[in-house]
């Protein structure tokens, strides 16, 4: 079928060609701004593609909807968009707006401003849009680079980690300075990775310090390897705190009492909290990840802002046990809750959301 349509339009003549592809354009631009107004009505009732085993819009764009990750992120922006200001459709759909510029524009739309900028922003570059939004949310000088970033040769061993530290520009900039660029973690060679970020001139001192306390142990003061051993001491601390990982852990919280002489250990009372050793149970035995499934057997694939969920409500005398606990996303944990105690007041919701694991 591909190789036929190939043919078909190898075959048209230079205006019939042009004809064709202008029509096509269109018809490409009335299905995503279809799309897009689908998406926003998704977005606004999100119990429906939690239902069906996914933990956000992104989620659910990327894998049965199949579209990339740049894609599923612009055309949520859009919807996202559309829905606070309607005219973002219409600018969409004639084409004097792509998906791209309104992303990045529409954080920084106000319903005082955003007439004037869609207007400014009609038939404008990339290029142009980015003035436009470093005009509407100026960043500080662009800084200047302490350290040279290694460059990378085809010959040269793939680099454990770049950093490029920075301090204040000497002199003013007379011109938007352009957004700061994303942290970098990217693969260069099997199970090698290029690391790349930013840091202030405090970190900057803390890791000259540490090359220098360290040269035995690393010579060549890397801070790949330095940023490896500060890594790996965090996590640690992080999985001890948060799930109790210990090289000696403990089977239970127990209370022990003494009577005739006789050492007896009871359980702890009914309490909200889950003890350390039914988070390592439950954390071990999800893998990390949300286990909520579907009606139709699908599980959610989040590893991000995961909780401890009751399956059994606590607020039903559900039981903090490994059988009873199990690995949710945030979304699913709400969802679930939910389906429980019907949607949530949100004049009645806590300030300070539930810590996430």
């Amino acid at each position: 079928m591909t190789t036929d349509i190939l043919t078909i339009a190898a075959a048209l003549s230079d205006q019939d060609l042009l004809t064709r592809l202008s029509a096509l354009a269109g018809r490409e631009r009335e299905a995503s701004v279809e799309l897009v107004a689908h998406l926003a009505a998704l977005d606004a009732r999100p119990s429906l593609y939690l239902a069906q085993g996914y933990g956000s819009l992104h989620a659910y764009c990327m894998q049965p909807l199949r579209l990339s990750e740049d894609a599923a992120s612009n055309r949520i922006a859009a919807a996202r968009a559309c829905r606070r200001f309607p005219v973002v459709l219409d600018l969409l759909a004639s084409g004097e707006l792509t998906l791209t510029s309104v992303r990045l524009l529409a954080r920084h739309l106000t319903p005082e401003n955003h007439q004037a900028v869609l207007a400014q922003a009609k038939r404008q570059t990339l290029k142009q849009i980015d003035l436009i939004v470093a005009t509407l949310a100026p960043q500080p000088d662009a800084r200047s680079l302490v350290r040279k970033l290694p460059t990378a040769t085809l010959t040269a061993p793939p680099a454990s980690a770049q950093v490029a530290t920075t301090l204040p520009s000497q002199a003013p900039s007379t011109t938007p300075p352009p957004t700061p660029p994303r942290p970098i973690v990217r693969p260069t060679a099997p199970e090698r990775y290029r690391v790349q970020f930013t840091i202030g001139e405090a970190t900057h001192d803390k890791l000259r310090r540490l090359q220098a306390l360290l040269r035995r142990e690393i010579p060549d003061g890397d801070p790949g390897a330095i940023f490896d051993r500060a890594v790996t001491l965090l996590l640690a601390h992080v999985e001890n705190r948060k799930l109790g990982v210990t090289v000696r852990p403990r089977s239970a919280p127990l209370i022990r009492r003494e009577t005739d002489n006789e050492d007896i250990r009871t359980p702890l009372p009914h309490s909200r909290d889950v003890p350390r050793a039914v988070k390592r149970a439950v954390w071990k035995r999800d893998d990390g990840q949300c286990a909520f499934v579907s009606t139709t057997g699908r599980r959610c694939t989040e590893r991000q802002f995961l909780e401890f969920h009751h399956v059994q409500a606590y607020a039903r005398h559900g039981p903090a046990t490994v059988d009873n606990i199990s690995l949710r996303c945030r979304r699913h944990n709400q969802y679930e809750a939910e389906l429980i105690f019907g949607p949530r007041d949100a004049s009645t919701v806590r300030e300070t959301a539930p810590r996430p694991y």
